[in-house]
């Protein structure tokens, strides 16, 4: 049955009265255990270098915009992945002072050490600028010449990685523009050799060409329409006049004479107009021809004059033939401008069929090139900003790092001392049977007070006898006590004369 809780501290001093032996002996057995765990605990030193991360220096403001300035984004986890590199590991354990045997260790003690190592090194963030590198080891001195040695390794290590990387940047970027340089050389060769085989010019110019030559199709084929309207005007009134009209007296030539006038004074007016190859010059020339040999024939009596000596060529009649046949002049060249106009403009349809044919290759040229061109100058861009950057951390300017606070040399251990197992060990020397007397109250089947029977049976209890003692038995009681006291405080005085000498050095 279950101990009911308001009767635990009575049934537990009736129990410690009745086991006190034995309690003394578990309080004295534990008390003296965890000292000795005191004695053989290893004590761990700790010593430490505190780094500052100076990234707020005045070069920053003046070269942004300039160059890069190589950051890194938490320090504290790049120290510590930095730290346990083995190259860095490496460095350490070469260094005489530590480890003045590291040569002749072996593979497995060795690797071994590097395990151990890493798992002493520790890397604490101490506010935004600063962060503490701390080694943990069980001897003080390698404690202080580690955790020195490894604040010195960060500094040089942390330098080289960003003239490395400052470096590498630069020498990538260089190489990616002159990669760049070759491939648009390339591309402006090949787009060279194509516009040299492919003459037929642009899509903008062809459609250029070939609106225009439409719109001088449809103006010649307007002004043919008009001339061909003249022409029937023309034809409509040459129907309606006559040839020749009565002259004002007769002459030896049939008035050949005055007809040879007027039509030379019309050749005059149209030679001041056109050219001579103008058709209606030359048929004019020809006619005056004729007229000038009918006359001389005339005048050596080989053909004789015609009856209608008295009549003449109508001059209205002969404009309007004149004006006839130059209509019907105009018109033959109006078409054969309007043929010549739709051979060159097919001519240019084929010219744009090839253009178009050419365009998906030209534009991919083009594209390429001005893709390339592009980038090539924002490369040119990052190099030069690369190549300032490197030269800032050749110089130790933008992100730097300066130990802030040097190792000390650990003059107590770090932790657990042998002070804490004393001050804890009295106290659980007391808890051990008390805690123990306690828990087995608690599992103990056996029924110790009134009220777990009433509890359990639920029936009336009319009574119970109590534990009589006799006087001897009482006096045997008191004795005991009093033993039992002298043996506490021999304990008691062992446990503090252990600690004593401890503290003063005489126990190691």
């Amino acid at each position: 049955m279950a101990l009911p809780l308001e009767r635990l501290p009575v049934e537990l001093l009736r129990e410690l009265r009745r086991y006190r032996w034995a309690a003394v002996g578990l309080f004295a057995l534990v008390s003296f255990a965890v000292l000795a765990v005191g004695f053989i605990y290893p004590y761990q030193y700790r010593s430490e270098v505190v780094i500052f991360v100076d990234d707020n220096n005045i070069i920053g403001p003046l070269m942004e915009g300039s160059a890069e300035i190589t950051t890194i984004s938490n320090q504290t986890s790049s120290a510590r992945e930095l730290l346990y590199s083995r190259r860095v590991l490496e460095k350490l354990i070469e260094s005489e002072r530590i480890y003045p045997d590291a040569d002749n260790y072996s593979t497995e003690r060795m690797e071994a050490l590097y395990g151990k190592l890493r798992s002493n090194i520790s890397v604490n963030s101490q506010g935004d600028n600063y962060f503490a590198i701390r080694y943990q080891g069980q001897n003080p001195r390698e404690s202080f010449l580690i955790a020195q040695r490894l604040g010195q390794l960060f500094i040089e290590e942390s330098n080289r990685r960003k003239r490395s990387e400052s470096r590498n940047a630069y020498e990538f970027i260089d190489k990616q523009v002159k990669s760049y340089e070759q491939q648009i050389r390339q591309t402006e060769q090949q787009r060279m050799v194509f516009l040299s085989e492919h003459t037929e010019g642009t899509e903008s110019e062809a459609n250029q060409r070939m609106a225009q030559l439409r719109r001088d199709i449809d103006s010649a084929e307007l002004e043919l329409e008009e001339v061909q309207a003249q022409e029937r005007s023309l034809e409509e009134q040459i129907e309606t006049l006559p040839a020749t009209v009565a002259s004002g007296g007769g002459s030896s030539d049939g008035g050949l004479t005055g007809r040879i006038n007027r039509m030379e004074e019309r050749l005059d007016e149209l030679k001041l107009r056109y050219e001579d190859s103008y058709p209606d010059v030359a048929s004019l020339e020809r006619q005056i021809e004729e007229l000038k040999q009918r006359r001389q024939q005339m005048q050596a009596g080989d053909m004789e004059p015609s009856d209608d000596s008295g009549l003449m060529f109508n001059p209205v009649y002969q404009e309007i033939k004149t004006d006839l046949s130059r209509a019907r002049t105009r018109q033959e060249s109006l078409r054969t401008r309007i043929n010549a106009l739709q051979r060159r403009l097919a001519q240019q349809e084929d010219r744009m069929e090839v253009i178009q044919g050419n365009r998906a290759e030209r534009s991919e040229l083009t594209r390429d090139l001005q893709v390339n061109r592009e980038i090539y100058n924002d490369l040119l861009k990052r190099r030069e900003r690369a190549r300032v950057s490197m030269s800032l951390d050749v110089e130790g300017q933008g992100l730097s790092y300066e130990i802030n606070e040097q190792a000390r040399y650990p003059v107590s251990p770090a932790g657990l001392q042998f002070r804490t197992f004393a001050s804890v060990g009295w106290l659980l020397g007391l808890m051990a049977p008390i805690g123990l007397l306690a828990a087995l109250l608690q599992i103990d089947p056996r029924v110790r007070s009134t009220k777990q029977i009433q509890d359990a049976l639920q029936i009336p209890l009319l009574g119970s006898i109590p534990l009589v003692r006799t006087p001897f038995e009482r006096r045997r009681e008191r004795r005991g006590y009093v033993f039992m006291v002298v043996i506490v405080l021999l304990i008691v005085a062992g446990y503090v004369s252990v600690v004593s000498l401890q503290a003063t050095g005489v126990l190691g």
